[in-house]
């Protein structure tokens, strides 16, 4: 079969950007790259498109490899195209992102690549562009959590109000005052306050709380209220 002439030999790559909530910080996860340059730093999970698979494939396939973790749906980020963001060879990258609970995950995770969750906040320097394309999934994960009920997807059947707190602050990288975020969310009206009490962080404790589903289904938008804006919260 004839090829095209004169053209470039330009690798494809894919990068998977795995965000998970522990119940009290945001995490991602990352893995030591084993190959030259930059061996043994800390990258996004990555691995190069193979002749026989898609995009999609390939995600699902390196996921797997270097974490162990599989059946993610991941949706597709975008493809990072910079000529010299890899300095060994000419690479495009499509990154992948996902949000998943750790505790439906950790005991998946294989030990032999070294795939390691981070808090956001503590994560180490990331090697090429990968700092740039985890920006980027953050801004669309705020994006995300705006317009769809993916957060409340990683919350335990009970949670307190702190839990929920910890998750918005992870997501949206700011700091909300206690009693106004408490105020704000039981004034939705969409939670359920239990009897028993969280008391691992003190001895006066934090009641748990479900989600009323029936009236969540209808009232998601009043979540909206809780974006980061310097006008609504007095930032």
């Amino acid at each position: 079969m004839p090829k095209y002439a004169g053209q470039t030999r330009i690798l494809a790559a894919v990068d998977c950007i795995i965000f998970g909530f522990d119940g009290d910080n945001l995490q991602v996860l990352l893995m030591k790259r084993g190959i030259e340059p930059e061996k043994n730093k800390w990258s996004l999970i990555g691995g190069f498109l193979a002749r026989s698979e898609s995009l999609e494939q390939a995600a699902s396939r390196v996921l797997k490899k270097f974490t162990g973790i599989e059946g993610l749906y991941m949706h597709q980020l975008q493809t990072f195209s910079i000529p010299d963001r890899d300095p060994l060879e000419r690479t495009i990258s499509t990154a992948f992102t996902t949000l998943v609970d750790i505790h439906q995950y950790e005991k998946q995770i294989i030990p032999d690549y070294h795939a390691e969750w981070f808090p956001l906040a503590k994560k180490p320097k990331l090697i090429f562009d990968h700092d740039s394309m985890l920006r980027m999934a953050q801004q669309e994960l705020r994006y995300q959590a705006a317009s769809h009920p993916i957060l409340f997807e990683l919350l335990p059947e009970k949670f307190t109000i702190p839990q929920l707190q910890n998750l918005y602050e992870g997501v949206y990288v700011t700091r909300f005052d206690n009693r106004n975020f408490s105020r704000k969310v039981l004034s939705t009206e969409l939670l359920i306050k239990l009897r028993e009490k969280d008391k691992s962080g003190s001895k006066k404790g934090a009641y748990y709380y479900k989600l009323n589903r029936k009236k969540y289904k209808a009232g998601f938008r009043s979540f909206m209220n809780f974006i980061p804006n310097h006008d609504r919260f007095g930032f």
